[in-house]
């Protein structure tokens, strides 16, 4: 399976494709914005059915007829933000009522302005109309092979059709992979019979484990314990198994005397100077992670304490991803004045 590096910014990623001079299995690019609906839709439908697995992109705004160059399109008279998209989309007949997620972007290169539909990964393919609009047919699957998308009047080939409806139901994903889709939906677990501190499997996949054990061998404290009534530390080893092999492994946490749980934050820091590694350190969570998952999955059923639970999440940093907590230390490595300043206001 292919996935976007996510180390680069969507400004990174666009000027890299650009730089390639060709189009590609998951990026398109247009001198300007559609004039028929039909279209952009069928666009759309086939960048969501990509076969990389991964957010694809329409890049508007440059001229691959003319080398490539960049055409400016703030004064395109079809242009749209992502809330006309969204609307457009609303009363088109998808299969199931479900909807590629799209949003509009614009960057600036070389002081012109290009626009760029990015059009969100998701496991819900394949996208299809059940009812036809303009040139879009209905019941056809659409979806791109290298740069060309599958024209608008016919359906794509039977083992690209496949592969998409394999990706929906996560056939094709590793074990870790799985179970990080498994424990988003922590209904579907069930408790183990054999007594332990605590031990679920995933009922339609028994084979997939997840237990909890205290550990006995950690005393330390952490300064988020010092926000709950009872600060005491208690910790616990948390493993996810898939049969016998142990798939993944964190430390947990039991809050305020046992009332809250939940899985140890990751540790990172800002440095200001090349003498010490962290100035500052902070805990986190990146909300498209296993550990994040995994964090809300003990929440589940209001199984934890709303107000510990709440005290806790106010020491801990939540970033959407990797990239986004890297724009922030970058943020406030290169403002150490103000951060300066604003510490000092805390006393």
């Amino acid at each position: 399976m292919e996935h976007e590096n996510s180390a680069l910014t969507l400004r990174e990623e666009v000027i890299r494709l650009i730089s390639l001079k060709q189009e590609g299995g998951y990026w398109d690019f247009k001198r300007e914005w559609h004039e028929k609906k039909g279209a952009l839709l069928h666009d759309i439908i086939c960048m969501a059915n990509n076969l990389h697995n991964r957010n694809a992109y329409i890049i508007i705004g440059v001229d691959e007829e003319n080398e490539y160059r960049i055409v400016d399109v703030k004064d395109d008279p079809n242009r749209k933000t992502t809330q006309k998209v969204v609307d457009f989309f609303k009363d088109k007949k998808f299969a199931g009522g479900i909807r590629p997620l799209v949003h509009v972007e614009q960057i600036v290169l070389y002081s012109e302005t290009i626009d760029i539909i990015v059009v969100e990964n998701s496991h819900n393919t394949p996208f299809y109309l059940t009812e036809q609009f303009e040139g879009v047919r209905a019941n056809h699957i659409y979806t791109r092979i290298m740069d060309t998308n599958t024209p608008i009047d016919k359906s794509a080939d039977i083992n690209y059709i496949e592969y998409l409806w394999r990706k929906r139901f996560h056939l094709d994903e590793t074990p870790l992979e799985k179970a990080s889709y498994y424990l988003k939906y922590p209904q579907n677990w069930a408790n183990s019979p054999i007594e332990y501190d605590f031990c679920k499997f995933y009922k339609p996949a028994p084979e997939f484990i997840i237990r909890k054990d205290h550990d006995e061998t950690r005393t330390d404290y952490e300064f988020y314990l010092f926000g709950q009534m009872d600060s005491r530390p208690r910790w616990y080893t948390i493993t996810l198994y898939y049969y016998q092999t142990a798939l993944e492994q964190f430390i947990g946490a039991a809050l305020d005397g046992g009332r809250c749980f939940v899985v140890a934050p990751p540790i990172s820091g800002v440095s200001f100077s090349e003498h010490f590694s962290w100035d500052v350190s902070y805990r986190y969570y990146e909300i498209d992670t296993l550990e994040y998952t995994v964090l809300q999955f003990f929440q589940f059923g209001g199984t934890s304490d709303y107000y510990a639970f709440n005290r806790f999440m106010k020491c801990v940093l939540m970033f959407s991803s990797e990239t986004e907590r890297s724009q922030f230390e970058a943020y406030v490595e290169h403002r150490e004045n103000r951060y300066r300043e604003l510490y000092a206001k805390q006393g």
